[in-house]
């Protein structure tokens, strides 16, 4: 218990580390050009916050496509092959039985639970990956100190550049936020 005290005050006597800086824009336009300047900049770690989708931003973002429809797939598909071959192995390895004159392997009545077992498994996959992904559960992000940021769910549009980018420059990305024709840009410590 007095070891957490003496950590915790040696925290509260440092100076706050800057976790990045956060600038706010009024349209959708104004943060679609500040999008392909801040890519066209180098920046790899960045985000993009608007209350709304706006159209081609992940285009001016340069965002990846996403793995997860290949996770699904490949996971869809091998649940629904193991439920395949559990229930072949089960009606013709383990448990034969000879049910009026039927095939041991009688496969269209196996096909229900097959699809049932690749959709479960494609969708517990979908799940766990977004979890995955997106780092979440994340209770707490740093831009939820701003309070100009509480208004990016009603009609404000941010970017936010961490510092951990290899590119962040205090000054320098302030003045590329600045010159991208940012409303406001503040600096969100850690």
């Amino acid at each position: 218990m007095i070891g957490m005290a003496k950590e915790t005050l040696s925290r509260m006597g440092r100076p706050p580390e800057t976790w990045g800086l956060l600038a706010e824009f009024t349209t959708p336009a104004a943060i679609y050009h500040a999008c392909e300047k801040v890519r066209d900049a180098g920046y790899t770690k960045w985000d993009a916050h608007t209350p709304f989708p706006v159209h081609g931003l992940e285009k001016a973002m340069a965002l990846k496509p996403s793995p997860l429809p290949i996770f699904c797939f490949v996971v869809g598909i091998g649940g629904a092959a193991t439920a395949m071959f559990f229930q072949r192995w089960t009606a013709v390895d383990a448990y034969p039985l000879i049910i009026s004159g039927k095939p041991l392997f009688s496969w269209p009545a196996f096909i229900p639970i097959t699809f049932e077992f690749g959709v479960l498994c494609g969708s517990l996959t979908a799940l766990l990956s977004v979890f995955g992904l997106s780092q979440l559960p994340r209770l707490h992000h740093p831009v939820f100190s701003s309070e100009r940021f509480e208004r990016a769910s009603d009609d404000r549009f941010f970017i936010s550049i961490e510092a951990s980018d290899p590119k962040f420059d205090l000054d320098a990305t302030r003045r590329l936020l600045e010159g991208a024709h940012a409303t406001h840009v503040e600096r969100i410590e850690d």
